[in-house]
């Protein structure tokens, strides 16, 4: 499922590529209630077209005027807007606020260097000095463009790309990241009943969900509409699959000759949550084996039995609890 940043990035592209000028608004500050969360983005081309959202609505007009402004004169602006509380009212808000919006023609060379690391599913942020509107793109290893990042904004950035979170990076408030990290990932081992739950529940919840099972009569699409499945061996497929941080690895199949060979690879990765179905008798034999494999200074990292104690007998249940148990991982760590 393209998640609306993608969505919006992608129409950015697109536009690009067919030799429009594109301007990009972020929402950078907001006080009060806003419709729209820090990082928010709208893309305007030189032709009026539009994708995403800024305000839910209320000042689109007047951003769209700017960001077509910006195309044609290649200055940046700094935008503030109050959201009245009859404006709220009408997009959902008890109250209203203000926001404050930077516009800026799209640099090719930065946009494109961004979407190749997002596409490499590598961290990387634009960051902006809001007095003087200088950006900057920041990767893991580089600075492109102007630099406004200084030696002591390093750890405040470090902290937004872990915690994914867009914002300002000093004291003042006058330097702005708006980081893009990688989607989180869920490769779901074994095509079961429970697996058909936790999908869709993943994927709403945010996560690109790929289904591994060899045995083509458990992962086909008529039992998992829309998700992305192969039936490579599990080894195999998660060879190829690389699990990273942002990666969640779950073994459901029940079965030793499927879940196994998957649990000795993402031991071996940094995936940020492993978990396998079973009875705690079954994780005894599962510890058994794996430590045959000389795996047993790392069978410390899997969560077994798989997801939080909630109570629940159901597939839907059960994929409940793990997806609630990822979600606790990924945010509060190993620390259960």
């Amino acid at each position: 499922m393209t998640s609306e940043l993608d969505r919006i990035l992608e129409q950015s592209q697109r536009w690009r590529h067919a030799d429009q000028g594109v301007a990009l608004a972020t929402v950078v500050a907001t006080w009060g209630s806003s419709p729209r969360p820090v990082g928010s983005h709208l893309a305007v081309n030189e032709s009026g077209e539009f994708a995403g959202s800024v305000s839910g609505g209320c000042i689109e007009g007047a951003v769209i005027q700017e960001a077509l402004a910006a195309i044609g004169d290649g200055q940046p602006r700094l935008l503030e807007f109050g959201v009245s509380d009859e404006q709220a009212w009408e997009v959902g808000l008890a109250c209203g606020g203000r926001v404050q919006v930077h516009v800026e023609k799209l640099d090719p060379a930065i946009f494109d260097r961004l979407m190749r690391e997002r596409a490499a599913r590598q961290p990387v942020a634009r960051v902006i000095r809001l007095s003087d509107k200088t950006t900057a793109l920041v990767t893991a290893d580089d600075v492109i463009g102007n630099s406004a990042v200084a030696d002591s904004h390093r750890a405040a950035l470090a902290a937004r790309f872990a915690n994914g979170q867009s914002g300002a990076i000093d004291e003042r408030g006058d330097v702005f990241a708006r980081v893009y990290v990688p989607a989180p990932r869920l490769l779901i081992i074994g095509a079961v009943h429970i697996a058909q739950a936790l999908a869709p529940m993943a994927t709403m919840a945010g996560f690109d969900v790929t289904v591994v099972d060899p045995r083509r009569a458990f992962a086909s699409e008529a039992r998992f509409p829309g998700v992305a499945l192969t039936d490579d061996w599990p080894d195999d497929a998660l060879t190829r699959l690389a699990p990273d941080a942002q990666t969640a690895v779950v073994t459901l199949s029940h079965d030793p000759k499927i879940d196994d060979p998957a649990l000795a690879v993402a031991l071996a990765s940094p995936a940020f949550y492993i978990g396998s179905l079973g009875s705690k008798r079954t994780h005894e034999m599962r510890v058994a084996r794996l430590t045959e494999l000389g795996l047993a200074d790392r069978i410390g990292r899997i969560h077994a039995p798989i997801g939080l104690d909630l109570g629940g007998r159901y597939p839907s249940e059960i994929a409940v609890a793990i997806l609630a148990q990822i979600i606790q991982v990924r945010y509060k760590g190993q620390a259960r």
